[in-house]
């Protein structure tokens, strides 16, 4: 059953050094699709090759966390999905353990692994007797998705490049009465902002802060309106110009670019302008 009923979807950009171990973590009987937000032909060539039951898809352009997993789930033909970042491990049977949940007719739109970091912040009732945690939402580095419950509202807002989609989509599921779980059964290693090649570090932390704050203020703005989220952010608007000019006045190049690149994601998504900034390679 497990094979035929799941299909794991993994969103890459420049993750040569990553992938691999999160394949060999994985049955080779499950298929994985993968979406390259790049045109390079030879990383697809050579996972394909590796792996029989990968296909790659070469998405041409940086596409994002939203659309970019949008696009995978849009190939996928089994009912359920699992969404992995390429920095992740499975552990211990996690797929068996996810599929123990189907099995037992679990009424559920998501399930995600045992989170370690911080539980309490998820706002979690305490476990039931099958070691599951209702929660608000589930962190994206790994999702197990029931796809038959995402019928009435798709899948991840494509506004979002990346950060606070996944949040966005769990709190419209449950703003639809989709019950969403974790379960402490499930290990799966995840190293965090790591997806990419170290070689690039700088510019993904670049990007990494314009979207950020281009997503906080485009998330609070959708759900308690423009005047609301700009008095939320006014503090980090404020705060990113003031240590934009002391790093300045200190000549501190990359704090520079970085609080400037705050600022700029910030006021964009203020101005309301798309999420636009991209890696620079």
């Amino acid at each position: 059953m497990i094979y035929n009923e799941l299909t794991i979807v993994i969103n890459t950009f420049r993750s040569d050094e990553k992938i691999f171990s999160c394949i060999d973590s994985i049955d080779k009987n499950i298929k994985i699709i993968i979406i390259e937000n790049s045109d390079n032909f030879k990383f697809k060539n050579n996972i394909e090759n590796k792996y029989k039951n990968v296909t790659c898809y070469l998405a041409n352009e940086n596409l994002g966390y939203a659309k970019g997993n949008n696009l995978g789930l849009s190939k996928v033909k089994t009912n359920y999905a699992l969404i992995l970042n390429p920095d992740t491990i499975l552990k211990n049977e996690a797929i068996k353990n996810f599929f123990v949940n189907v099995e037992k007719s679990l009424d559920f739109a998501i399930i995600g692994p045992a989170v370690q970091e911080k539980k309490d912040q998820l706002g979690h009732s305490k476990k039931n007797e099958n070691n599951l945690i209702e929660v608000e939402y589930v962190k994206g580095f790994a999702m197990f998705l029931n796809l038959s419950q995402f019928e009435k509202i798709g899948f991840f807002d494509e506004n979002f490049f990346i950060y606070l989609e996944e949040i966005d989509l769990c709190k419209r599921l449950k703003n639809d009465g989709k019950k969403i779980f974790l379960d402490s059964n499930i290990v799966i290693d995840h190293l965090g902002a790591s997806s990419h090649n170290k070689a690039i570090d700088f510019q993904m932390n670049l990007s990494r802060n314009w979207h950020w704050m281009w997503s906080t203020f485009y998330f609070k703005k959708k759900y308690k309106g423009f005047f609301v989220a700009l008095f939320e952010v006014l503090p980090k608007l404020i705060s990113s110009v003031v240590k934009f000019l002391f790093f300045s006045l200190f000549n501190n190049k990359e704090r520079k670019k970085i609080y400037f690149q705050r600022f700029s994601g910030l006021f964009n998504s203020i101005a309301g302008k798309q999420s636009w900034y991209r890696p620079k390679f």
